[in-house]
């Protein structure tokens, strides 16, 4: 199993009760703000969560201003 910081688990857990409450869709700003990181911070570590996450399936679905992340159950 993985070892995840602090921090990562943080982002995981934002991303699991988004899920779970039907949200889809996600930016690093949103959840950022939500869990007292920088978007620079959830932005960077996204990517290899996607890798390594088992409990949601992440994906970089769009890139307007900033990235768009498609989220779902894994």
């Amino acid at each position: 199993m993985t070892e995840y910081t602090e921090e990562e688990q943080r982002i995981l857990a934002y991303l699991r009760d988004s899920v779970s409450r039907g949200e889809r869709y996600v930016r690093s700003k949103t959840i950022g703000e939500a869990i007292g990181l920088t978007a620079k911070q959830v932005g960077s570590r996204l990517p290899q969560l996607a890798e390594e996450a088992d409990e949601v399936e992440i994906e970089k679905w769009g890139r307007a201003r900033s990235t768009t992340w498609r989220v779902s159950q894994g």
